[in-house]
């Protein structure tokens, strides 16, 4: 295959991205619900709709395609499309991407150890992240599989006001685990 020599246009290469509203001719429908500021709500022929939207210099874009008939409004597209890009950032900005946090018991733990790793837990909880708590068996001390899952039901029953437990502890090879979830916050009306 030959490559295109420059300065020629090459349909595989300079492909403009499809648009994701219809705007102002490329409306094909006979006639559109039309919202918007300064305007009266109500059906009208596209034609007319398209000559309101020329006469205030704006477009006429196609908000919901999908209904019947079509939703359009008359706005400034390229305003449009900068205040929908900043809201959308806006959105990701504020979603918090929760972490898994990992707590780590042996079957020996000690009470001391107990309740410095329980606090840490709550703080995690309390933040937002969920927690992984696991006591990990080692050589001989795999014996003890209850004395874990008892340190693990005992744990769960410290976090029951700040999370919720998952599921009961399993084993997964030397460890033994469960996984809380932070309890939803119930907003004050």
């Amino acid at each position: 295959m030959a490559l295109p020599q420059k300065g020629k246009f090459n349909p595989r290469f300079n492909r403009q991205p499809e648009a994701e509203h219809r705007i102002n001719e490329r409306i094909r429908v006979a006639q559109v619900r039309l919202v918007g500021d300064n305007i009266t709500v109500g059906i009208y022929p596209t034609q007319d709709a398209l000559r309101m939207a020329q006469s205030m210099e704006l477009d006429l874009v196609e908000i919901s395609p999908n209904a019947d008939p079509p939703v359009c409004k008359i706005i400034d597209y390229k305003k449009f499309l900068y205040e929908k890009k900043r809201k959308e950032k806006e959105m990701k900005a504020n979603a918090k991407q929760s972490e898994v946090k990992e707590i780590r018991f042996t079957p020996g733990t000690d009470d001391h150890d107990f309740e410095f790793k329980t606090k840490h837990a709550e703080r995690f909880l309390k933040e937002g992240d969920k927690v992984k708590a696991y006591v990990q068996f080692k050589g001989r001390a795999i014996m003890f599989k209850e004395r874990g899952e008892l340190l693990l039901l005992k744990f769960a029953e410290r976090l029951s006001e700040v999370g919720v437990l998952e599921g009961m502890p399993k084993m997964e090879g030397k460890r033994m685990l469960v996984i809380f979830a932070p309890k939803p916050v119930k907003k004050k009306v």
